[in-house]
């Protein structure tokens, strides 16, 4: 059965519905604003992976028969993704992932397909709202819901999902991710504005995420609010845990406070084969070491993540033991490269980026036929 709902963002009209389309997915909705449709949906397996990891897989696609054209040129047909539509599922995975449970391990995708854009709204919001709202009203453990928003700033005033004429006019473009409690995501960028102006745009960003997160609770209630999958994250044995982390607590302190990060690696790989030696080799019973393996991992990164926000919460020490208010050393070098048109070294800390140019001749042009 189709069911709807409707709600309002900066002055426009959304309206999510679900029952019509793509009806044997575990969630699907139709986002629609205007002339713009996203079908998202959302099927997430009844078994777990083998995976240490959770294999959640995004994709976004948009195809020219979304705006009534065809591809011109020689080439007929449409490719992969673009490094844009890359993008755009990226922005919808990140408020997403960190929603569902820890320790679900269950392969899960969520495809949102553009059917229709006009190019006056941006279209990487509904798919996001989509996403969210599929996963919403679907039996899949998923602690939403989440929404996006984009925001501008145009003569001081911001704007919610502002139109491409809009959008030239204004000094910030940021889009936002989050639920109820705070914000989940922040991408974007600025022109010279002063911080008060960020801070104001993310306030009002979470404020006007409201209605849709209103309306997608809204949804699930009309669709008969489907229980959850039971699921039961995966538990270490506490006294296995507690050995563990004592030991393996002030070996990772000692080893965080090493400044270089190769050396690092290598003394934290140092602590693990002690932890590994101490309380793993000694296991006789085959199945039950290699249950204990994969727990030392699983406790060795959440020491790991303790003692480095430790650092950073109680002494203003980045691992590499520079203070919070302090950057990595910057350099460029240019004309690296004797044999092509232009390229560049981007140096920062330890991180490096070479980028290179080359240019083509007149015969390097693509033909393009018109007919009349």
């Amino acid at each position: 059965m189709k069911t709807t709902v409707t709600t309002s963002v900066g002055g426009k009209q959304i309206t999510i519905e679900t029952g019509r389309m793509a009806k044997q997915a575990d969630g699907s909705t139709l986002v629609t604003c205007g002339n713009n449709i996203v079908l998202v949906t959302a099927v997430s397996k009844r078994e777990p992976a083998t995976v240490d990891f959770f294999p959640l897989t995004v994709e976004y696609q948009e195809k020219f028969y979304a705006t009534g054209k065809i591809p011109g040129g020689y080439f007929k047909r449409e490719s992969k993704p673009s490094t844009e539509q890359v993008l755009i599922a990226r922005l919808i995975d990140r408020p997403l992932r960190p929603s569902f449970p820890e320790g679900y391990r269950n392969e899960t995708q969520v495809v949102a397909t553009v059917l229709s854009a006009d190019g006056s709204f941006p279209i990487e919001i509904l798919a996001s709202l989509g996403a969210s709202s599929a996963l919403h009203i679907s039996d899949i453990p998923f602690g939403g819901p989440t929404a996006a928003i984009q925001v501008g700033r145009v003569d001081g005033h911001f704007i919610a999902n502002p139109t491409p004429q809009q959008m030239e006019k204004s000094d910030l473009d940021v889009i936002v991710a989050g639920t109820r409690n705070g914000i989940l995501m922040v991408e974007g960028e600025t022109k010279f504005v002063n911080e008060a102006a960020v801070l104001g745009a993310l306030k009002f960003a979470h404020e006007a995420l409201q209605p849709l997160l209103n309306a997608q609770d809204e949804l699930r209630e009309k669709t008969g609010s489907k229980a959850k999958r039971k699921f039961e994250p995966k538990r270490i044995d506490e006294a296995f845990r507690a050995q563990v982390e004592s030991f393996l607590t002030p070996e990772i302190q000692k080893a965080f406070q090493v400044k270089e990060k190769m050396e690092r690696y290598a003394a934290v790989d140092e602590a693990y084969d002690k932890a590994h030696t101490a309380y793993v080799e000694a296991i006789a019973e085959k199945d039950l070491k290699a249950e204990r393996a994969k727990d030392l991992n699983t406790i060795v990164e959440d020491v790991k993540y303790k003692v480095s926000r430790a650092l950073i919460l109680d002494n203003k020490i980045r691992l590499d033991g520079r203070g919070t208010q302090i950057v990595r050393p910057i350099s460029n070098e240019v004309g690296f490269l004797p044999r092509v048109h232009g390229s560049g070294l981007f140096t920062r800390g330890e991180t490096q980026v070479l980028g290179t140019v080359t240019l083509g001749t007149g015969d390097d042009e693509q033909s393009v036929l018109f007919s009349r």
